[in-house]
């Protein structure tokens, strides 16, 4: 690079002098006026995102989504507060003739698992622990065992007429 062309700041064009490197009003890196910015591509946008510590430890499940299009809402919501995420054809639905349907899991590495819940969280896309695991299965139970006991006392009472 010539060091004869002034540097400026890309943000607010201010023109700074050759010895400084950022610019004190807004804190961007300074850029040679004559170089022109090269055009981003949305996976340099993507990993610009992604804070790097918490892109590390092994992969956790943190969410499902129903289908493609739910679990990538979920994983765009991660990356907006910098948690790189994967997503992963559940168990039992990995058929490539599924295409976008089918549930998907929704991975973390293990140091973003905190953060990833948070969010998840604050847009109600999880559950608190141990209120929904345990009251849906008690909720199914007793809905079957009303069902049996209407079953029962109907043959009961058909029984009964018949005698």
């Amino acid at each position: 690079m010539p060091a004869s062309e002034p540097l400026v700041c890309p943000s607010c064009a201010t023109p700074h002098g050759l010895e400084e490197r950022f610019c004190p009003d807004c804190g961007m890196p300074l850029v040679y006026a004559g170089v022109r910015e090269q055009r981003v591509t949305s996976a340099q946008e993507r990993a610009r995102k992604i804070k790097p510590q918490l892109s590390e430890g092994e992969l956790t499940s943190v969410a499902t989504g129903r289908n493609q299009a739910e679990a990538e809402m979920i994983q765009g919501m991660l990356l907006e507060e910098g948690v790189p995420s994967m997503l992963k054809r559940s168990a039992g639905f990995d058929v490539p003739d599924m295409l976008a349907a089918g549930p998907r899991d929704v991975l973390v590495p293990r140091s973003g698992v905190e953060v990833a819940r948070d969010v998840l969280l604050q847009a109600d896309l999880l559950g608190v622990p141990g209120a929904s695991g345990v009251d849906r299965p008690v909720r199914i139970l007793g809905g079957l065992l009303a069902a049996l006991i209407l079953v029962a006392l109907i043959a009961w009472i058909g029984t009964e007429l018949l005698v």
